[in-house]
């Protein structure tokens, strides 16, 4: 019998499965954390990618706006910020700064939470804006997406000498990755701008998927964005799961962001035989708050398994649902029919929480899907096509009722940090990013 263990909230949950029916344990292979955090961003803001050093460009301007991720992303801001900041007085003493806090479609930062972000020192004595995307006095049009869209962004990006943009680097669902260009869209762009990205056609196309850049419609637009805004400078680094820095890249948008990617795939991509039953989870806390935020998590458990099997997702979801028109669509019709209609949709016609009722909506026509959770309403998961559990065995037993008792069961404990594919795309070539010199796979306990 193995013992299998998946985050959960701010603990963890254990299950078991028999040795027969067990294919392994994936998960990211990430080098561990470096000693000096600091020193580490310091040494990329030495070598930056294509690009002068920060304080050469802040030689040059007046001022300059510096995007930061909001609350709901993990980046280490009191390390980065200070840096950023320090380098580009370095450069221009006098050079006036703003922080320009990338909200997106999220609600907005509280004080509080700046403060546990950034510290008193800089809270105290630096300029912050909070983004508002449906503010439009604060917005103005920069252009035109790839997509048709109009391209809408905070009016302090857009008419800055000089933009800068902090940010961490993570295997994204439907971006590929994120960091670098989303600090731009959604990061400071206008909710009009945001749906027209996140369109239904964008989130089908095939490439929209995890470690998927090269050919990635949702990339394309987020990259014209950066380009247009003049994002000069970016820092960002990998992180680990305990949210401490493992790399750093800084410098072009564009180059830093790359070499940060192929980095991160080098470590993250898992190769993972095709399974009848995948149990999975989302990271636990903070991820794992809700059901919109846990389809994440299943999009990994949607990449390896066969079709007509099992994905069983650990989340809490202790905040329920997480968003009334993902519930209402999920709930109002059947996956299939949700799918026709939202792919009726025009680009221009996005609808709020449309990308992720698509996606939970593309998983359950081809899958039964289990959460596991003690701290959500079973009746409500019922109500939007998802069975549940109270247990991870408790789950098993469902799943091997339905796909018999020889299947087989492949473990990805945090499904938002790896970039899985089935064994049989990496050998036919479909891998989501070309594999680098250091080794091309994660790491699979046996």
């Amino acid at each position: 019998m193995r013992e299998i263990t998946i985050p959960y909230g701010k603990t963890a949950l254990t299950g078991h499965v028999e040795e027969k029916n067990f294919l392994g344990n994936y998960h990211a292979a990430l080098p561990e954390a470096v000693n000096d955090e600091a020193a580490e961003v310091s040494r990329a803001l030495d070598a930056p990618f294509a690009s002068p050093k920060l304080e050469e460009l802040a030689s040059r301007v007046n001022d300059a706006v510096i995007i930061s991720s909001d609350h709901t992303r993990p980046v280490p801001s009191r390390i980065l910020m200070l840096q950023i900041l320090a380098r580009l007085r370095r450069g221009n003493p006098s050079i006036a700064i703003t922080i320009l806090i990338a909200t997106g479609f999220h609600r907005a930062t509280t004080e509080a939470e700046l403060l546990d972000k950034f510290g008193p020192e800089i809270v105290g004595h630096e300029k912050i804006v909070v983004h508002d995307s449906s503010d439009e006095s604060t917005l103005v049009r920069i252009g035109t997406l790839p997509s048709g869209g109009a391209l809408i962004i905070n009016r302090l990006a857009a008419e800055a000498s000089l933009l800068v943009a902090e940010g961490f680097i993570e295997p994204h669902f439907f971006a590929g990755f994120s960091g670098g260009r989303k600090s731009v869209l959604p990061g400071v762009a206008s909710r009009r701008t945001v749906l027209a990205n996140h369109c239904a056609e964008f989130i089908s196309h095939p490439k929209a998927r995890t470690g998927s850049l090269d050919g990635n419609p949702i990339h394309e637009d987020m990259l014209f964005a950066a380009k247009a805004a003049k994002l000069a400078f970016i820092v960002n680094v990998v992180i680990n799961a305990e949210k401490r820095i493992v790399a750093a890249f800084a410098g072009d948008c564009v180059a830093a962001h790359r070499a940060g990617t192929e980095y991160l795939s080098r470590h993250a991509r898992i190769e993972v035989p095709e399974a009848d039953i995948v149990v999975t989870g989302n990271g636990g806390y903070p991820l794992d708050q809700n059901v919109y935020q846990s389809v994440k998590g299943m999009t990994a458990g949607e990449a390896v398994c066969r079709e007509g099997g099992v994905i069983i997702l650990c989340a809490s979801c202790s905040d329920g649902h997480g968003g009334e028109s993902f519930y209402r669509h999920l709930a109002g019709a059947l996956p299939q029919r949700i799918l026709e209609e939202v792919q009726r949709i025009p680009r221009d016609r996005t609808e709020p929480d449309q990308w992720e009722y698509q996606i939970l909506a593309r998983i359950l026509i081809k899958h039964t899907v289990i959460v596991v959770t003690e701290d959500c309403s079973h009746r409500m998961l019922g109500e939007m096509h998802l069975l549940a559990a109270s247990s991870i065995d408790e789950a098993l037993g469902m799943a091997f009722e339905r796909c018999g008792a020889e299947a087989k069961v492949a473990v990805i404990p945090d499904g938002v940090s790896v970039i899985a594919a089935k064994k049989q795309d990496f050998t036919m070539g479909r891998t989501p990013v070309p594999a680098g010199k250091q080794g091309r796979f994660g790491k699979r306990e046996n």
